[in-house]
C-alpha cells in the first residue's frame, strides 16, 4: 500500500553532509553613485547571508572551497583581487579563509579579459548590424569558453564531502557536474535589494514621452467632409 504522503520524512541534514556541496551566493556589486538608502541595504544583504552560510555550515560541515567570479587568482592574491572589487563578500571569504577553506582561481584570466573588453565594444552603441552581430557572437563564444572553464574548475578542485562557496551573478549558464548539490542563499533582504534598485533605476530614466496626440478635426471641416 502507497505510504501517505503526509507521513513521508524529509531527508535530514545527516544526509547532505555525504556528497559535494555548493552553495550559491548572488552576486551584487555597488558603485559610489548611489544613494545611502542602497547602502543600508546593501550591508543588510550581506548580513543575511553571512548568518545563512553559517547555518548551513552547522548542519552541513565546514566549507573548504571558495570560488568568486571575477576573481582570476588564489589565496592572497585574490583576496587583493577581492578588495578591488568592494563587494560585501570580501568579510565572508576572510572569515573563512582564516579557518582553513582555499580560495580558488575559478576565473581564467585571459577569457575573463576577452569577455570584458567584448562587453565593452557591445556598450558602446554600435552603428552597423553587421559588426553588432560579429561582436555579439565572438562575446557569446567567450562566455560559453568562460562558463565551461568555471564548471571545469570547480568540479576538479571541490572533492568528495567537502563544501564550498561560489558567489556569481544571478543569469549565469554554468552546468554545474551532476554530483554536486546545490545550495541556492536567498535571504529576504535580496528581494528587498532587487525591488529598490528596479525602482532606483525606474526613477532614474524619468517619465517616458507620450505619443502627441492627433490634431482634433476643426467642427467646419467635418461639415464640409460630410457634403
Amino acid at each position: 500500500m502507497p505510504e501517505e504522503l503526509g507521513k513521508i520524512e524529509k531527508p535530514s541534514a545527516e544526509e547532505y553532509r555525504t556528497g559535494r556541496k555548493l552553495f550559491f551566493i548572488p552576486l551584487i556589486l555597488t558603485n559610489q553613485g548611489l544613494p545611502p538608502e542602497f547602502g543600508e541595504k546593501y550591508d543588510r544583504y550581506w548580513e543575511q547571508v553571512e548568518s545563512q552560510i553559517a547555518n548551513l555550515e552547522d548542519k552541513l560541515g565546514q566549507v573548504n572551497r571558495i570560488y568568486h567570479e571575477l576573481v582570476p587568482e588564489t589565496g592572497e592574491k585574490g583576496l587583493e583581487d577581492l578588495k578591488q572589487l568592494k563587494t560585501g563578500s570580501l568579510s565572508i571569504i576572510q572569515t573563512r579563509v582564516e579557518k582553513g577553506a582555499v580560495l580558488e582561481n575559478v576565473e581564467d584570466a585571459d577569457l575573463l579579459a576577452e569577455l570584458m573588453d567584448w562587453s565593452r565594444c557591445l556598450s558602446i552603441g554600435l552603428q552597423s548590424q553587421k559588426v553588432f552581430s560579429t561582436i555579439y557572437g565572438l562575446y557569446t563564444e567567450a562566455n560559453k569558453k568562460r562558463n565551461e572553464h568555471i564548471s571545469k574548475k570547480i568540479g576538479e578542485t571541490l572533492k568528495e564531502n567537502e563544501a564550498g562557496i561560489l558567489i556569481m551573478a544571478e543569469g549565469h549558464q554554468v552546468q554545474f557536474p551532476a554530483d554536486i548539490r546545490i545550495f541556492y542563499v536567498a535571504p529576504p533582504a535580496l528581494d528587498d535589494l532587487k525591488r529598490w534598485m528596479r525602482d532606483f533605476e525606474s526613477k532614474s530614466r524619468g517619465p517616458q514621452p507620450k505619443e502627441p496626440a492627433a490634431p482634433e478635426e476643426h467642427p467646419e471641416n467635418k461639415e464640409a467632409g460630410q457634403q
